[in-house]
């Protein structure tokens, strides 16, 4: 769902289903965080756009709902998109599309980080026994872990 308004008072100028748009800034309509107009054009000391990797680490925000205001909110201020921008979407919201996953994309925090339950070996992959090793005189030395 998108709603336009053109009033100049503090109206919402555009709207999706999670965000809206409105004079000051960028606000998303379930958790009220809020990005201020003159904040939009941040960037980290590497070039990236700052808000993609910001909101790349909120469980709620969805991928394409929040590129669709920003990008809106470029436009309305004045502010120009660059291949940073693009960058720092792809960096922040996922390298390549997914079958499952936050609107269709990987998020690299889950490349980086899989969840717990991913991380944890299958109860029957049980690793094997460590073998014997021989120490410098030659005898055999069990080795155990944590040793």
């Amino acid at each position: 769902m998108i709603d336009i308004c053109m009033d100049a008072d503090g109206d919402v100028l555009f709207a999706n289903d999670d965000w809206s748009l409105v004079s000051e800034g960028l606000e998303h309509r379930a958790t009220g965080y809020f990005i201020a107009r003159e904040a939009l054009g941040a960037r980290r000391g590497d070039g990236l756009w700052t808000w993609p990797l910001q909101l790349a680490e909120k469980s709620w925000c969805t991928p394409r709902l929040f590129r669709e205001v920003f990008l809106a909110a470029l436009e309305r201020f004045g502010l120009t998109a660059d291949e940073a921008l693009s960058r720092s979407f792809a960096v922040g919201f996922g390298l390549r599309p997914a079958q499952s996953g936050r609107d269709g994309f990987v998020a690299l925090g889950d490349v980086l980080r899989p969840r717990s339950a991913e991380r944890k070996r299958p109860a029957e992959a049980k690793p094997a026994p460590r073998q014997p090793i021989r120490d410098r005189a030659g005898e055999r030395v069990l080795v155990r872990a944590g040793a």
